[in-house]
């Protein structure tokens, strides 16, 4: 590991901490190496084709072509130091999204100009919007043949519903792209064949008009959301530089416009205005609220959240972002989640699979640290002498499992130590013994994930691994409750008995999840004892009774009750409000759900009537198509269960032309005739 020691703090005005985000192929790892390489911090530029990224290091990640593991590096930018974060694009690795943007202050949208928003941009934006990050766009690969910057921004206004921001004008088209024009000082940047950096030229007088135009517009639009510059496009019927780029800005922090930039990142064109970008329009660290009433000052007491987790071979690394306070080597740390303190070895300033050595991290700078042994992601690392808990971010639910099994006896305890490790680097990994075949399954959020961490138990461990075939998560749910069911839990085997009666009603929630309210009156079940009903009805909820999948989409009320004066206890009525709910979902008619996936396919025209026809065979049911030059884009929802084995099978009813990306579509009832197949097979 190549190490410097970097020591002073950058002010918190001057620090951009942010996310590069897209769907898979869109360009976010390019965007990020051409950023490195214009900021000098890289030398020469690395190609994800070649394998050669700074931020797609791992070797998983260079033979796929694809980032799987969301990666940090640092730059310098005209006196701002901005921390960046790739974030993978597959829908398999969306949690890594999740935990980045958790931690992120702003972040950069990537499209491509030919194809706009794809399945997995719409999903990360709307995560980005959960956690109310601020966005700019940047319009990609303007040089391939079909880019449209104007259908770009339509599908970013009509599918995303945000309020697109202009700022930029294309020179030339396609293989022509040159440049763009900077709607903002009405001037042309350049970028000659070749050429690392641009030329600053007046706007080509064939673009004059439709640049003035499109400045037009842009003023319109900005004078329509903000207040100050609707007064002066009143006043003076136009809106000066100074004034647009300050409401662009306050827009941009409110979330109620999105600045869109274009170029090309594989030629190099519109990285230098995209930088720009970022310093002018999204926020620094002292823009941000303060978190649980702590401000972003190096000076209060630490506040940190841990948010990613990796063993390398020179130790374990915890990710942090600092919100509060100043962390230094040799600092000892509470992680209130667990009661236990750490002490921290060393800081580091993370350069992908590189790392500068520092003294101290201060409010508002992402760090790895070495030295904490228990700290998780979503791990709170505070002062002991002012705990508080951060909120985590949340964990994805897994929706494929599978079977494995060490492929020599002898190595047995050394995949239960890599399972258990790569679990705690993964939270959406989750490892279980099935309590029926005695197997160990490994389960998360679809084929490629589980292939990857596989394939990473294999590599770093050196143990052999028999995989079975993929089984996705099954859920049951209520379709028509009970009401009014009793139960009366009594248990005498000496000493202090045991005694609660509950009368419960089951209903369906109409949505995923659980739902509990107690409607009884005249205190005839305290409140602590209704807490304890609840908590044993959510045990109840791990098997059910078609399957033994866990059930999902009900409300319980607790109507009525009664205690007894020395017998009753909150362990009694847990056991009470778990038996009952037992009892009645025995008693309630349920149904199987099975996850389902939206599934966009892209193929030649000639295959449509044939792909069409498998998506049928496969429970699927489209739900949109188009087409593109001599392609069709096939849209639809599919099962997840029929989906294994889909890309080999594309590809040979296509010649290989065919491709498809998926995301997560929730639940979906399993016909009556499949779930008594399934059901039966248990």
């Amino acid at each position: 590991m190549r190490t410097r020691t970097h020591s002073r703090p950058d002010p918190l005005t001057t620090v951009r901490n942010l996310g590069i985000l897209a769907h898979v192929d869109a360009g976010k790892t390019t965007v990020t190496e051409r950023i490195l390489f214009a900021t000098g911090t890289i030398h020469k530029r690395g190609e994800v084709h070649d394998g050669t990224t700074v931020t797609d290091f791992d070797a998983l990640e260079r033979a796929r072509g694809i980032t799987i593991f969301a990666a940090a590096v640092s730059c310098a930018w005209d006196g701002h130091r901005v921390n960046l974060i790739d974030t993978p694009g597959h829908v398999d690795f969306a949690d890594e999204v999740e935990r980045s943007l958790r931690v992120l202050d702003g972040a950069v949208a990537v499209f491509d100009a030919v194809a706009g928003v794809e399945p997995q941009t719409e999903s990360v934006w709307r995560q980005a919007d959960r956690h109310g990050v601020p966005r700019i766009a940047f319009v990609n690969k303007l040089d391939r043949a079909g880019a449209d910057l104007d259908a770009a921004v339509a599908s970013i206004r009509d599918r995303l519903g945000a309020v697109p921001l202009v700022v930029q004008l294309p020179v030339g088209r396609e293989d022509a792209f040159t440049g763009v024009v900077d709607l903002l000082r009405m001037r042309a940047l350049l970028w000659g064949a070749g050429a690392d950096s641009y030329e600053t030229a007046p706007v080509p007088e064939a673009l004059r008009e439709e640049a003035e135009r499109r400045r037009r517009l842009l003023e319109e639009t900005v004078a329509e959301l903000h207040p100050d510059a609707l007064e002066e496009f009143c006043s003076a019927g136009s809106l000066g530089e100074a004034t647009l780029v300050r409401a662009l800005r306050e827009l941009t922090l409110a979330g109620d416009g999105v600045v869109v930039l274009c170029g090309s990142a594989y030629r190099n064109r519109g990285i230098e205005p995209l930088l720009d970008a970022v310093v002018a329009y999204l926020p620094s660290p002292a823009d941000m609220p303060a978190v649980q009433g702590r401000p972003a000052d190096p000076a209060e007491p630490l506040a940190a959240l841990a948010f990613k987790v990796t063993a390398t071979a020179t130790g374990r690394l915890t990710y942090v972002r600092l919100y509060a306070g100043t962390l230094r080597r040799g600092d000892t740390v509470l992680d209130p989640g667990t009661g236990r303190t750490e002490r921290v070895g060393r800081i580091l300033r993370v350069q992908a699979d590189r790392h500068e050595e520092r003294e101290e991290a201060v409010a508002g700078d992402i760090v790895a640290v070495i030295g904490p042994k228990a700290a998780r992601a979503g791990s709170t690392l505070c002062a002991p002498g002012a705990p508080l808990l951060l909120e985590p971010p949340t964990v994805a639910d897994p929706v494929v499992s599978v079977a494995v099994e060490a492929a020599r006896s002898t190595d047995t305890g050394r995949l239960s130590a890599a399972l258990a490790r790569i679990a705690e680097e993964d939270p959406s990994l989750v490892v279980r013994t099935d309590a029926e075949t005695g197997q160990t399954v490994l389960s998360g959020l679809g084929e490629l994930h589980l292939e990857v961490a596989v394939e990473k138990i294999r590599r770093d461990q050196g143990v052999e691994v028999v995989v079975g075939r993929p089984r996705v998560s099954y859920r049951e749910t209520v379709v028509e409750g009970v009401s009014g069911l009793a139960y009366r839990h009594v248990k005498q085997d000496g000493g202090a008995g045991q005694f609660a009666h509950v009368v419960i009603d089951v209903e369906p929630l109409g949505e995923p999840g659980f739902a509990f309210r107690s409607a009884v009156v005249g205190g005839r079940v305290p409140q602590e004892y209704a807490r304890a009903v609840e908590a044993g009805c959510r045990d109840a909820l791990a098997e059910g009774p078609l399957g033994g999948h866990p059930v999902t989409g009900l409300r319980v009320v607790l109507t009525d009750g009664a205690t007894h004066s020395k017998d009753s206890s909150e362990l009694a009525f847990r056991a009470a409000g778990r038996f009952a709910l037992r009892e009645a979902l025995r008693a309630s008619t349920l149904e199987l759900l099975e996850p389902v996936a939206e599934i966009t396919v892209t193929v030649p025209d000639e295959s449509v009537g044939t792909v069409l026809g498998d998506l049928a065979a496969r429970r699927g049911r489209v739900t949109g198509s188009a087409t593109r030059t001599g392609t069709a884009v096939v849209t639809a929802t599919v099962p997840l269960a029929e989906l294994f084995g889909y890309a080999s099978r594309l590809r040979g009813r296509t010649q290989g032309r065919g491709t498809f990306t998926t995301r997560p579509a929730g639940l979906a009832p399993v016909p009556a005739a499949v779930a008594a197949t399934l059901l039966a097979a248990r």
